[in-house]
């Protein structure tokens, strides 16, 4: 073992190089550091300096990324789906429509999740409701398509299509949980607490398998922790991504002990644990949830947290969908900003269009445009001046700009060229991104996504002077739990605010 000097000016060493580096120097020095197992005996610096083994996956567990539900559920879907052509080939085209649809309503929201406590029983109500739904669309589109006559024959074979999909869920189950059982499926899972609670779910996830978790070890910040009877202690809490990616856990458990809920909201979010799935036991799990169902590890509740994908298919959608609406809206409200452009021009002289630098995605700068409403003193009045709705030198037709929302019409060009979009989080200067970063918790991590000509703080009644934090908190809300549908509800109601003239 090191003498105490000897491990003092190493991390003091380690320390400086963190300080002085960049930011990815900084965050190359922290994945260096060892992640380590903690007995309760040994005090911190003898922890850092002397990293005992990692620890590894139970004999004979292997992550199921290689054989993961998702690969096997929609798989057996799309066959059940397809196999009435063997009897009916004269309805192709209605069978390859229902198959379509059904499969974009089973598997809409994003990659397929296994259940932890699996049962067809548990999932029937959601399952059938949704195939049922893709049957009413299906045939809604068929009753138009060809005559009635031949809609009651599609219906029964609608019906027994469903039929087939759930026989299929049956199987994939039964295939899923005998996987689990055998522990060829079992994903290596790190607890974050180590209290009476981790300790409890520890010992059920090691004593039940069919739950496809197996426990690794445990973060915690406390100094006594219960779970290190049943697991080990890998580090702090600080130290989750470096576990993660040392141990090739793909599963994070929150269950209890001493954890900064600040502190944890970010280390959740670091790149290494972005792609675990994150699980949840609620504070006081004896209560019923009445927010959809739970899922659960023997009697314990256990909510799936979603974790935010900021890239992929659904966001390309997003971006084809802001090309098509902010060009054409520029094309049919040509007249509409040609008639404001005038009345600025008549009301303030020259200068229709004003300029100034916001703040967009992963914290760029870019140039928003508006109809000026007034002429500020000087440049840097515009950029550090907060509110200028009650300003006296903003004249009848900025206000009315303002009030209906049609000085935000030359946005449309930043939408259409990329540097914000339809939907997502107000661009606000960098004077004022530097001033709140400071002050706001996560104020910052409103930059993950582009900026936005409506958002969902400014429907939900947060606009002009009204509290940042509670903006900020909207806008995170918005990112976490983004979806095409939320975009939609956001722009309906962007129609009604700006129809009532709810402007500033």
């Amino acid at each position: 073992m090191s003498s105490g000097v000897d491990v003092t000016q190493s991390i003091e060493l380690e320390l400086g190089r963190f300080a002085s580096g960049t930011e990815r120097d900084q965050r190359e020095v922290t994945r260096k550091r060892p992640l380590t197992l903690v007995p309760e005996q040994r005090s911190e610096l003898e922890i850092r300096s002397n990293p005992l083994p990692v620890a590894r996956p139970l004999a004979g567990i292997r992550s199921a990324r290689g054989i993961a539900a998702w690969m096997v559920v929609p798989p057996v879907d799309a066959v059940m789906l397809l196999l009435p052509l063997l009897w009916a080939p004269l309805n192709t085209k209605a069978i390859l429509l229902m198959a379509a649809v059904a499969m974009v309503v089973l598997n809409g929201a994003g990659r397929f999740r296994a259940r932890l406590h699996l049962s067809v029983l548990d999932e029937l109500p959601a399952l059938v409701g949704r195939l049922l739904t893709a049957a009413a669309i299906v045939g809604t589109l068929f009753a138009l398509w060809n005559t009635q006559q031949e809609v009651a024959p599609f219906l029964a074979m609608m019906l027994g299509t469903v039929g087939l999909v759930i026989a299929g869920r049956m199987m994939t189950t039964q295939i899923i949980l005998a996987a689990r059982k055998r522990r060829v499926v079992a994903h290596p899972t790190i607890i974050i607490g180590g209290g009476a609670r981790a300790a409890e779910m520890a010992t059920l996830l090691q004593r039940y398998p069919q739950y496809g978790l197996a426990p690794v070890g445990f973060v915690d910040d406390g100094l006594v922790c219960p779970a290190k009877s049943v697991l080990p202690r890998l580090g702090r809490v600080d130290d989750l991504d470096l576990a993660v990616a040392a141990s090739g856990a793909d599963v994070i458990l929150m269950a209890d002990g001493d954890v900064s809920e600040a502190e944890l909201l970010d280390v959740v979010r670091r790149p290494d644990c972005l792609d675990c799935d994150l699980l949840v036991i609620p504070r006081l799990p004896q209560f019923h949830t009445q927010a959809g169902m739970v899922d659960h590890i023997g009697s314990v509740p256990v909510m799936r947290i979603r974790t935010p994908r900021l890239e992929g298919p659904s966001w390309a959608v997003k971006r084809a969908f802001d090309v098509v609406v902010s060009g054409a809206l520029l094309l049919l409200l040509a007249p509409v900003m040609v008639a404001c452009a005038v009345a600025v021009c008549w009301e303030g002289g020259s200068g229709v269009i004003f300029r100034q630098e916001r703040v967009g995605r992963d914290g760029r700068l870019f140039s928003c445009l508006k109809f000026r409403s007034m002429k500020p003193a000087t440049s840097a009045e515009s950029a550090t001046q907060w509110n200028i709705a009650t300003d006296s030198r903003v004249g009848p037709v900025g206000k009315i700009l303002r009030r209906s929302s049609l000085d935000e019409l030359p946005q449309l060009w930043s939408i259409l060229k990329g540097d914000m979009t339809l939907v997502g989080p107000r661009p606000e200067r960098p004077h004022f991104v530097s001033k709140f970063s400071v002050e706001i918790d996560r104020y910052d991590h409103r930059h993950r996504v582009r900026a936005g000509l409506t958002g969902l703080a400014q429907v939900s009644g947060l606009r002009g002077d009204t509290p940042i934090t509670d903006r900020a908190r909207f806008d995170n809300y918005y990112i976490e739990n983004w979806s095409l549908w939320l975009d939609a509800k956001v722009l309906l109601r962007t129609f009604g605010e700006v129809f009532c003239a709810r402007g500033r």
